[in-house]
């Protein structure tokens, strides 16, 4: 299998360098596609996406540029990744066709609840941001919080339809087990619902490596449970490394790939021109 890579953040949100850069990183290292997904502006404060209107519009001038300049040596993508927040942020469909995006992911990064005011922050580099975030908005009621997200992002799929769901369980990274198991019933229920969800809208799963490659979780996003039962389901998957750095494009790609053919899987899926395509393992 020739790589690919369509999660990938440059220095116009929080990734650490020029778009260029990851192109030839991705070019050196033989891979056949390279999707830009930089996170879409959001309407507050914030340290990870791009900032304003006027910066997307350079954003999506940027790598047009840089896919045409290198359209003989590899195939490039302009997508985005967007935040779904009821309320706050929506209408992928609208900022797929207003900016010509190739693809969208969707991911939910900030939970709402809808009885309290702020967001549960659930992403970024400290646990202290997560433990603080579930006692201000959540009361510490892991079980509500942990709710609150899996029914965001039910609604995000059935509402917005994002092509890609990014980081599926990402929840789980900052818990570290300390404030829910994977096995427990509830949990295993909310995981199981959205599958439902997903299977009936045909959106793709990303296999997001960052959290390994970052020594941040021990398990992929998502967990091994969790893909086999995508497997069962029949849900189309694509390999992504959630790269900030040109470094990271094929970050613990591999021993991801080894993951999955021990499970059984043949094949991801990989954008092409307009369309979906398996790439075979």
């Amino acid at each position: 299998m020739n790589y690919f890579n369509l999660h990938t953040h440059s220095n116009f949100c929080d990734g650490k360098e020029d778009p260029e850069a990851y192109v030839l990183q991705a070019i050196a290292r033989g891979f056949h596609t390279l999707g830009f997904s930089s996170h879409a502006p959001v309407p507050f404060k914030n340290s990870f996406a791009i900032k304003d209107e006027n910066e997307l519009r350079n954003y999506c001038f940027r790598i047009r540029e840089l896919k045409e300049k290198y359209r003989d040596r590899i195939s490039i993508y302009l997508g985005l990744e967007l935040d779904y927040i009821e309320g706050i942020c929506g209408d992928f469909a609208g900022m797929k066709r207003k900016w010509g995006l190739d693809y969208t992911i969707g991911s939910v990064h900030l939970v709402r609840n809808n009885s309290a005011e702020g967001l549960w922050f659930i992403d970024g580099p400290r646990v202290e941001s997560y433990d603080e975030g579930l006692q201000k908005v959540f009361s510490g009621d892991i079980k509500r919080a942990i709710s609150a997200y899996y029914e965001q992002v039910n609604t995000m799929i059935i509402s917005q339809q994002p092509d890609i769901l990014g980081h599926f369980d990402k929840i789980k990274m900052h818990n570290k087990e300390r404030y829910f198991r994977e096995e427990e019933p509830w949990y295993r229920d909310l995981v199981m619902d959205l599958l439902e969800t997903i299977s009936k809208a045909g959106v793709i799963v990303e296999v997001n490596t960052r959290g390994i490659y970052k020594k941040r979780c021990n398990d992929l996003y998502p967990g091994a449970w969790i893909l086999k039962e995508m497997k069962e389901m029949g849900i189309p998957i694509t390999l992504s490394a959630d790269a900030h750095h040109p470094s990271e494009i094929d970050a613990y790609y591999s021993e991801a790939v080894g993951i999955l053919k021990g499970m059984g899987y043949k094949s991801v899926v990989c954008f092409n021109d307009r369309t979906w395509s398996e790439e075979f393992f």
